[in-house]
């Protein structure tokens, strides 16, 4: 049984991330550059989110995290599904910005290669699938970033704004 449903997701995730390609157009990337370009030439620790907690960088955040179908692992309001939560105090690999720029455009796999470590567990554990080739623009990225630092519900302080 835990088989079938390993399997079932692994589908689902490929086709959010076929889905999530087809939205985005092939071709330059005005206004940035890909996140995985950027995850892989980057020193570790030295990317900072560019954003703040403004209304409108949150809003496109959101626009964003819902367009890439963030929501279908992570919950609408971030607050967890087949994924972790993004609302709690788990952050499995961290909190810091370079960390969640990394995770989410390099996947668990390869972040793992980059020598980041669980610091954290949660009670879905499934890896993290690389999204660095679907979203547009390391900006596009960083407002996604923004959007889920919004939703956090955990101590304040671990915000990172």
């Amino acid at each position: 049984m835990f088989r079938i449903a390993r399997i079932v997701r692994s589908i689902v995730l490929a086709g959010l991330c076929v889905i999530a390609h087809c939205a985005v157009a092939d071709g330059d990337t005005p206004g940035g550059k890909r996140p995985i370009e950027v995850a892989a030439s980057a020193e570790k620790g030295s990317l900072k989110n560019p954003h703040t907690d403004k209304p409108e960088m949150i809003e496109a955040g959101r626009k964003l995290y819902m367009s890439y179908s963030c929501n279908g692992c992570h919950g609408g309001g971030g607050g967890g599904g087949m994924c972790p939560p993004l609302t709690n105090e788990v952050w499995v690999y961290g909190s810091e910005d370079d960390t969640l720029f990394r995770l989410i455009s390099l996947g668990t796999v390869d972040l793992q290669k980059q020598g980041f470590m669980r610091k954290g567990r949660e009670g879905v554990v499934g890896p993290m699938p690389p999204h660095g080739e679907l979203i547009k623009t390391d900006d596009d990225l960083w407002k996604i970033i923004t959007f889920i630092r919004s939703v956090y519900k955990g101590d304040v302080s671990r915000r990172n704004w």
